[in-house]
């Protein structure tokens, strides 16, 4: 698929790079520099995700900012990275499933639905779809283990008010595997897996379409302004405008924002039942973890309804943060891989 020209008015063209698909990609040169530039993003951001978990898990309302002060005044700095030595561990798998998945659906999608006769802009938001909803499903089969264990991680210490809140202590990531195991089962290691689908897959869905419109919408508008530095007349008196590679970048950062925030809030009640149901015992059946009726009746009570948006300023913040950044290395890192 290609995204090459975007109009504005009649005579007026934005001339953007052409989108690199998977069969232009070096395979070995992108997952080799995904691995490292998206560890650097994920370490970045981590300690809102702590933040943030931390407030889905507390008994009441609690402002994000004070929560990551008593996080560093009662367990130091280093709490903030509390089990992300496990996230790291299998993000890099879970990374590479997702780009994988992303690349190939989206460009086989797109030839589809081009094919069909849609329209680009259709094609291209149905592909985007499509293809964030495949690769979310796809990394969650690496995700949930590892989100149950650095979740575990980071929610122990003195900032855990939850009652159910599991009493294991655990050393590290690896003794957290092993005791979940020997209580749990393996099932313990997917617990709620199937709300983090419910989760994860529309999350993405909704981010990649919304993304697509979004790029569009900005390139319509506030690209055009942005773009206008020296225009070049051509043979129909409009304008042709080449932007550069800092402007494009820009744009796609700031669509990625919009559409990192209209997914966090479409999505947070589902990550705050998700996150509960990982984290803490069930009140009723013990160790087996709350169901997903058990979490709600428990959140509507603690705080009503508003109960299951607890952490959504973090969520927020992180995943416009994180779309931002995410998208921007992300169309580095393919451009870094192409082969020619």
């Amino acid at each position: 698929m290609n995204l090459g020209t975007a109009e504005e008015e009649p005579g007026q063209e934005i001339h953007i790079p052409a989108e690199i698909d998977w069969e232009m990609l070096d395979k070995s040169k992108f997952f080799i520099l995904g691995a490292a530039l998206f560890s650097g993003v994920s370490g970045a951001l981590y300690p809102v995700v702590v933040v943030k978990t931390r407030q889905q898990v507390a008994q009441s309302q609690v402002s994000c900012i004070r929560t990551g002060i008593s996080i560093v005044r009662q367990e130091g700095f280093r709490a903030l990275y509390r089990g992300f030595g496990t996230s790291l561990i299998g993000t890099i798998p879970a990374r590479a499933l997702y780009m994988a998945a992303l690349e190939v659906t989206k460009s086989n999608v797109g030839s589809a639905t081009v094919r069909l006769g849609l329209p680009e802009p259709t094609a291209a938001a149905v592909a985007n779809a499509v293809a964030g909803l495949s690769a979310a499903m796809a990394a969650q089969l690496v995700w949930t283990p590892i989100d149950i264990v650095s979740q575990r991680l980071m929610v122990q210490g003195s900032g855990s008010s939850s009652p159910n809140a599991s009493t294991c202590r655990y050393v590290n990531g690896i003794d957290a595997f092993r005791k979940i195991i020997n209580i749990d089962g393996p099932r313990g290691l997917y617990r709620g897996f199937g709300i983090s689908i419910l989760t994860y897959a529309p999350s993405n869905a909704v981010w990649w379409a919304s993304y697509s419109v979004t790029q569009r919408l900005v390139w319509a508008g506030v690209g055009c302004y942005l773009c206008r530095k020296k225009d070049n007349g051509n043979e129909n008196g409009g304008y042709l405008m080449r932007p550069d590679s800092r402007t494009v970048m820009a744009v796609q950062g700031i669509s990625a924002a919009l559409a990192g925030g209209m997914s966090a809030l479409i999505t947070m009640p589902l990550d705050t039942i998700k996150t509960r149901m990982q984290v803490l015992d069930g009140a009723e059946n013990g160790r087996c973890g709350p169901t997903i009726s058990q979490t709600i009746r428990t959140l509507v009570r603690e705080g009503g309804w508003w109960a299951c948006y607890r952490g959504l300023g973090p969520r927020w913040a992180s995943m416009s943060m994180s779309a931002t950044t995410m998208i921007t290395t992300y169309e580095f890192l393919k451009r870094l891989s192409a082969k020619n």
